[in-house]
């Protein structure tokens, strides 16, 4: 049977104070009034049955997330009772749906990127798990045709390519994954046309990954074993609470898809954003005429220009003059206001934050 996962598990601090410890950038409603998971969980419904989505997430996000999604089984959304990177939630949803389905395939998606048109994505869904069903030791990742030479991403170097038959795409041979590149480096690579974005989507067996990241990151292997023996027991949150911790902390890029062989890519050449930050929200509001990009119910802006003016509070007016590329975020208890080129320093005042007595407000 096929499966999809949603990992939902970041906080998004780069979008401070929307978003929060209690309230990740996943759940804001800065999209026409919907969410980034909502939009997520929409684009994988016309592919697999609501029943076979799960999303993983952190322990203290399960009630807002089930709030976001209640047509989602509750057992569904598994929370996570540690922050242990992509490796370990990754080989916690193979473990859980090994157990019960030994043929499973899984797609494996984030829940903080915007995917334009979402048609172009479910196709690539469709090919790579027909992909997968005929070739269960392949793995498929999805590679981003790049747009700019990006040094905030990693990229794929794709090699040859075959058109298995009943697929859309052509499926890559996937060469290297390689890590952010400097801007004189990103250059090359966009020039070569033999490189993508790395988007960190992923579709596989979930015993072909189960596999590698028993033969690649051994350490896992035990606590995911001691979690899958008391799953479907009265010890499964237990075992849970105690051996989820102990799997290694590392990416699933570093701890398998940079080693492993027969890893096979799909290209997307879509509008694709990771909602990381101010900026890249910016990316994706249009702006005014004066290149003001503006996410409140209400607002006045006089001879102001290239701002980002941002509130969820409908009821609340931002009102602003003379400003240039000023960020503006409001929330109900705390609000930002930095120059756009500061903006990457929003993890220095936040330290600032915690360290005079402010924990309420992250």
């Amino acid at each position: 049977m096929e499966y999809a996962v949603i990992m939902a598990g970041g906080t998004g601090k780069r979008l401070w104070p929307l978003s929060r410890e209690s309230r990740p950038k996943q759940v804001l409603k800065l999209l026409d009034g919907q969410t980034l998971l909502r939009r997520c969980f929409d684009r994988l419904r016309p592919i697999f049955d609501t029943r076979n989505i799960i999303v993983l997430t952190n322990a203290r996000y399960v009630g807002i997330i089930r709030d976001n999604l209640p047509e989602l089984p509750a057992d569904n959304v598994i929370a996570e009772p540690a922050v242990r990177d992509t490796a370990g939630a990754i080989g916690l949803a193979a473990t859980i749906l090994a157990a019960t389905d030994p043929e499973a395939s899984m797609a494996v998606v984030t829940a903080d990127q915007v995917i334009e048109p979402a048609e172009l994505l479910q196709q690539a869904l469709k090919d790579a798990l027909r992909f997968v069903q005929d070739t269960p030791e392949i793995m498929v990742t999805f590679g981003i045709q790049p747009t700019f030479p990006s040094t905030m991403l990693g990229y794929v170097r794709c090699g040859d390519s075959i058109r298995p038959q009943g697929c859309a795409n052509e499926i890559y041979v996937v060469d290297a994954f390689v890590e952010k590149p400097d801007e004189k480096t990103a250059r090359k690579y966009l020039d070569s046309g033999r490189y993508l974005w790395n988007s960190g989507m992923f579709v596989w067996k979930a015993k072909t990954i189960l596999a590698n990241l028993e033969r690649f990151l051994p350490d896992a292997t035990e606590p995911l074993a001691r979690i899958r023996a008391d799953w479907d027991g009265p010890n499964r949150q237990a075992a849970l609470s105690e051996w989820f911790p102990k799997l290694p902390k590392t990416s699933i890029d570093y701890a398998v898809m940079e080693k492993a062989k027969g890893v096979h890519g799909i290209k997307l050449d879509c509008r694709w954003l990771d909602l990381g930050s101010f900026a890249a929200l910016g990316e994706i509001i249009t702006a005014d005429k004066n290149g003001n990009t503006v996410v409140a119910g209400a607002s006045e802006l006089l001879g102001c220009r290239d701002n980002i003016i941002v509130t969820e509070d409908k009821g609340h007016m931002i009102a602003a003059i003379g400003l240039e590329n000023v960020i503006i975020a409001h929330s109900p208890d705390a609000t930002l206001v930095c120059r756009a080129d500061q903006a990457d320093r929003l993890k220095e005042l936040l330290e600032l934050v915690a360290k005079h007595g402010g924990d309420e407000f992250l």
